[in-house]
Order: structure tokens, then C-alpha cells, then sequence
């Protein structure tokens, strides 16, 4: 079992950007599938973005694709997601997320762990 703790969340204006850390417990972090995902009041959890295990390869949803990176560093057991050119509609809590691959990186279903979220918002 892995413990996920969001952090960086916080108030930015349209345009700017923040840098969410995603640390976590435990010394299988490496065999995990790392994903981000965000919540919007009265919406459905959507997926933002996944990072494989080694390859690093990286899955992003249409709406943030050219905008935010995300990234991991398996000495730290830490996956980042760098956020740029934040619009309004980015706001949201951002949940990390992990599990071993078990079929999809954009379904929420297919990952067990789950940080407690971190809250972004941007102002207009």
C-alpha cells in the first residue's frame, strides 16, 4: 500500500502558473503508474495527466496538453505536475493518484490510492 500527500496548491492569476508535488510512502513507488486527476465543484473527477513506472512515459487529457508536464523523480517518490498558462477552468482540487497498470491511465476506476487533494484556484 502506498500514502499519497498533495501539495502546492494555491491562488493564481489567468496566465500564471503553479507546480504540484505529489509525495509519497513506501519503497515501491517505482512500480507505480502516477496519475493526476482534478474536481471541480459539481463535476465529475476528471483525468489530467499519468507517468509510467521507468519509460516515463507520459498520457495527458486534450484540455491541458501543451500546458502541463508532469514528472517523477523515483529517489524522491515524489511526482510533480507543472501547471503554465492556468485558465479559470483549471480550477479544481487536484487529486494524485497511484496503483500498478490494471488496463487504463485515464480511468479514476484503475487507480486504488488517492492523496487527499490540494486546492487550485485561478482568478480571472
Amino acid at each position: 500500500q502506498v500514502q499519497l500527500v498533495e501539495s502546492g496548491g494555491g491562488l493564481v492569476q489567468a496566465g500564471g502558473s503553479l507546480r504540484l508535488s505529489c509525495a509519497a510512502s513506501g519503497r515501491t513507488f517505482s512500480r507505480y503508474v502516477m496519475g493526476w486527476f482534478r474536481q471541480a465543484p459539481g463535476k465529475e473527477r476528471e483525468f489530467v495527466a499519468a507517468i509510467t513506472q521507468s519509460v516515463f512515459s507520459t498520457y495527458y487529457a486534450d484540455s491541458v496538453k501543451g500546458r502541463f508536464t508532469i514528472s517523477r523523480d523515483n529517489a524522491k517518490n515524489t511526482v510533480y505536475l507543472q501547471m503554465n498558462s492556468l485558465k479559470p477552468e483549471d480550477t479544481a482540487v487536484y487529486y494524485c493518484a497511484a496503483d500498478l497498470y490494471r488496463g487504463s491511465y485515464y480511468q479514476a476506476s484503475s487507480y486504488r490510492y488517492w492523496g487527499q487533494g490540494t486546492q487550485v484556484t485561478v482568478s480571472s
